[in-house]
């Protein structure tokens, strides 16, 4: 089955400081913590461990999430964690992965598993999709 909705960051925290735990490079890896709000099929909100590695000038890096979801998918209630990660080269996204994190659901979402996807639109909307099943 897939849902689909739109999501909005309601908060972005650096961890400070960043990230240094290796060589110097053209973009530092840094850590941040989100919080996000779903609507449409997918209603609730997020929180998000946000690792990053990213040119701001350009727009240009990496980024791995994990994402610890609560609210409903098509009116099922519960909780699970979800797990993304992508390259951007300016405006596109590419070498995507996504996939939701088994036996990590809860309530009304016991079970789920399945994977997905983001799509940022030229308005700079953010469309999330999963496709997941649940046990019968």
């Amino acid at each position: 089955m897939r849902a689909t909705g739109t999501f909005t960051v309601e908060a972005f925290t650096p961890i400070e400081p960043p990230l240094n735990a290796g060589p110097e490079t053209g973009t530092p890896v840094a850590v941040a913590t989100m919080e996000k709000l779903f609507a449409g099929d997918i209603t609730g909100r997020s929180t998000t461990l946000f690792t990053y590695a990213l040119d701001p000038a350009s727009n240009i890096g990496g980024y791995v999430a994990m994402e610890s979801f609560e609210g409903s998918l098509h009116h099922r209630w519960g909780t699970f964690n979800f797990t993304h990660s992508a390259t951007t080269a300016g405006e596109d996204r590419s070498a995507e992965s996504f996939a939701i994190i088994p036996s990590s659901g809860t309530g009304e979402l016991r079970g789920i598993s399945g994977d997905g996807g983001i799509a940022v639109d030229g308005d700079g909307t953010h469309r999330l999709w999963f496709d997941y099943q649940l046990p019968k």
